[in-house]
């Protein structure tokens, strides 16, 4: 047995196509595409949104996203999504330009929030309030 044959063809491909030391972790994302439950194509990307993309944990808390593993900024996501597809397009042999072409099937997010404006500092005891205190 030979070492392409230990793991599944798809998987082998994914490999191949993110071979580079810097594109192993979309080379798990990948072969996780490989090996999604979903029986059709549209089951495959969807398993790819919710592997790549992570909603809070806690309502209202956008900051609880961390708490679910994720590939964390916007652009990771992004590439971990394609990544996904590859696989997804391995699995159901689909022609590679087609998988290039799919979008992640999520909702634009909200504009940040900005910070109200920080109260001015309040004055410091100094050495002599400290010291003409009596205890």
């Amino acid at each position: 047995m030979t070492p392409h044959q230990w793991g599944s063809p798809c998987g082998h491909q994914c490999t191949h196509k993110y071979a580079a030391l810097m594109q192993i972790p979309w080379r798990v994302f990948c072969k996780k595409g490989c090996d999604a439950d979903g029986e059709t194509w549209e089951e495959c990307l969807e398993e790819c949104n919710e592997i790549c993309y992570k909603d809070p944990v806690l309502k209202d808390q956008q900051w609880s996203a961390c708490i679910d593993r994720s590939p964390g900024v916007d652009r990771y996501s992004e590439e971990c999504f394609h990544a996904c597809v590859s696989g997804c397009g391995f699995k159901f042999d689909k022609n590679p330009d087609i998988a290039d072409k799919v979008r992640p099937n999520r909702p634009p997010k909200p504009p940040p929030v900005e910070k109200p404006p920080a109260h001015p500092a309040e004055p410091t005891a100094t050495t002599d309030d400290i010291l003409s205190t009596s205890a």
